[in-house]
């Protein structure tokens, strides 16, 4: 990455997939990425895995997912322990494609 758009970015909507890795499972994860993705107006979602891993989608102005995606693998939630969180399907959107961030089951 790092090709001179930095200009660029903060403008268009992205749209990016996450999975993240550790002790996120119990420990009110979901309701505090619910909680940061909304303070940052982005929408998506959030669900735990049957693996023990916690994954979803979101989507918002560039710079905000950036910020959702550093909280993502840095902070979580206050009991949690992020080991690492992947992200893939970065993709820039034209209209977002959801209402708002929900928890599914």
């Amino acid at each position: 990455g790092g090709c001179g758009a930095a200009m660029e970015e903060g403008e268009g909507l992205l749209s990016v997939d996450y999975e993240v890795f550790g002790k996120v499972q119990g420990v009110f994860f979901r309701k505090y990425t619910q909680g940061e993705a909304k303070r940052l107006g982005l929408v998506g979602w959030v669900q735990n895995t049957s693996h023990g891993t916690v994954q979803g989608q979101v989507q918002g102005p560039t710079a905000r997912v950036r910020e959702l995606q550093d909280w993502l693998r840095k902070i979580g939630s206050p009991q949690s322990r992020i080991s690492r969180a992947d992200f893939s399907n970065e993709k820039e959107i034209a209209t977002l494609e959801h209402k708002d961030f929900q928890i599914l089951k």
